[in-house]
């Protein structure tokens, strides 16, 4: 299974529940999870096959950003909390 992240404004239930439908529809997503919670708003999309061109036009189309962010950048995240 493959994991994309990505840092978002996705910044409420209202707008995970935008987002849902244009995330749902996309071919090889399995699960995906919007962290509200965290300062960066971070996207975690698994699945088989992700395609991040597609996760971010279907976050754009929905009228927010998604910036993918590297393993290393998520690890040094969670080591500063």
């Amino acid at each position: 299974m493959d994991t994309l992240k990505y840092k978002t404004n996705i910044n409420c239930g209202g707008c995970v529940a935008t987002v849902t439908p244009f995330l749902d529809k996309l071919q090889g997503v399995q699960q995906w999870e919007v962290d509200t919670q965290n300062p960066d708003k971070v996207l975690t999309v698994n699945g088989e096959d992700l395609q991040d061109a597609a996760i971010r036009q279907a976050v754009e189309e929905a009228g927010f950003n998604a910036e993918r962010i590297s393993d290393g950048w998520f690890k040094k995240m969670l080591s500063k909390s």
